[in-house]
């Protein structure tokens, strides 16, 4: 490799890419002391030229045409901030087929064709790390593949989405409604005009499929995770989580027992005791349990400019390390394992059940008799009317550990009862094993 400098190639100038110009700017002393070689911008890709900037950079830096970056025999790694699937997966096949290095934040893009992109920087000896494109600050891929290497993970449970773990929090500290909350988000900058990818749990679900490839060696495809959001979440659900001693989460989950894996993303009672239930704000959270370490947990800024974009350079200088001793294309490992999923007979949790059913005498006694035929039983009950008084009662319970198939069957069998009036809520519980 070039022994006096690295040029990069930077693909968009938003949020995360402006903040990759101040750290690369800003850091040239430490870059240097730790790759030993001198780091530089030496283009930067833009869709508007002319548009006002956030940061000013040198006019002659700027370019709208990808191939003045991707042909350029000069830039030595592509760092891809535009987001998006198309046109980045184009672009980032391109450089690794003109031998550059690429760094990526992009976790819509590595959900979908991660599989793709790692072979084909695999068969042209190029690295492809994507650190950023979960968690934003915080280091958790890096750990998950080289922290745990002798390891053996087993659970992977997290806070993966600032903008839901926002919204739950306001409503359960402040008592404000699900709408009202959004709106302030929205303001705020935290939820996007098109809140759905957030707030039903799609990008939450991306960054699982990411984490529990890495985590389990195995290639967890996007549709194969579980994915319900929080757009149903009601204060009254949270209220009653509370009083029975839980705080209501977006949780994603990666499970391996034996071989049989499980991922989902879900609103979840945690037990308050649990440290992911005082993760507050836009911060994210990451618990991760090893065969051998046992529990662990990394927690930080989920989003924003300068922690993702610190994720971004950390990959960065892992790529130039790479380069001055000659073993990119090394750094993450493929999927090696064979993909075995639990079907929803193996899928085993508590739940809490909220339902409104006829206030009279011998109700609680029927439902208990229907569970117990499923296999269900109950750790908790409690019991309160409704408001509007008419001979109406809400139940509210937390099962035992049940199979999700047992938990499907008693929610349509209870559908069926005449003195069940309503199905309320259904969420999954952790934390209080």
């Amino acid at each position: 490799m070039k022994d006096h400098k690295i040029k990069l190639g930077l693909m968009g100038m938003g949020t995360v890419g402006t903040g990759v110009i101040r750290l690369v700017g800003g850091h040239q002393e430490d870059l240097f002391k730790q790759t030993g070689v001198e780091v530089e911008i030496g283009r930067i890709l833009v869709q508007d030229r002319n548009k006002e900037r956030l940061i000013s950079v040198a006019s002659d830096l700027i370019t709208d045409d990808p191939y003045r970056l991707l042909h350029d025999p000069d830039i030595d790694v592509i760092v891809e901030v535009m987001g998006g699937i198309e046109p980045a997966k184009s672009y980032i096949l391109e450089a690794l087929e003109q031998g550059k290095h690429v760094v990526t934040a992009n976790k819509d893009l590595m959900a979908l064709h991660g599989a793709e992109l790692l072979k084909k920087a695999a068969e042209k000896n190029c690295d492809l790390f994507y650190e950023a494109s979960v968690a934003g600050g915080i280091p958790i891929l890096r750990a998950l593949v080289e922290g745990f290497s002798s390891d053996r993970i087993t659970k992977i449970m997290g806070i993966v989405n600032g903008t839901t773990n926002y919204i739950l929090t306001k409503m359960s500290q402040e008592g404000a409604s699900y709408e009202d909350v959004l709106k302030e988000a929205q303001s705020l900058g935290y939820a996007e005009a098109d809140p759905t990818s957030d707030v039903e749990g799609l990008d939450a679900a991306r960054k699982m499929a990411i984490l529990s490839t890495l985590g389990f060696h195995v290639g967890m495809n996007l549709d194969e995770v579980s994915c319900k959001g929080i757009s149903q979440v009601t204060q009254e659900d949270i209220l009653y989580g509370q009083r029975l001693g839980y705080t209501l989460k977006l949780i994603g989950i990666a499970k391996r027992d034996d071989d049989l894996i499980e991922v989902s993303v879900q609103p979840t009672m945690l037990k308050n005791s649990h440290p992911l239930a005082s993760v507050n704000g836009v911060f994210n959270a990451v618990y991760v349990y090893g065969e051998a370490v046992g529990e662990t947990m990394f927690y930080g800024p989920g989003a924003g400019e300068l922690p993702t974009a610190t994720a971004v350079v950390s990959d960065l200088v892992t790529v130039v390390k790479n380069m001055k001793l000659g073993v990119n294309g090394r750094g993450m490992v493929a999927p090696y394992k064979e993909k075995k999923l639990k079907s929803d007979d193996e899928v085993w949790a508590k739940y809490f059940l909220r339902l409104i059913v006829e206030d009279k005498s011998g109700v609680l006694a029927q439902l208990t008799t229907k569970m117990a035929e499923e296999k269900v039983s109950l750790e908790q009950v409690i019991q309160h009317p409704t408001k509007d008084g008419k001979d109406k009662a809400e139940l509210i319970m937390i099962t035992h550990l049940s199979s999700k198939k047992s938990i499907s069957h008693i929610l349509n069998e209870l559908e069926q009862l005449e003195f069940v009036s309503e199905i309320k809520s259904v969420y999954r519980v952790e934390g209080s094993e």
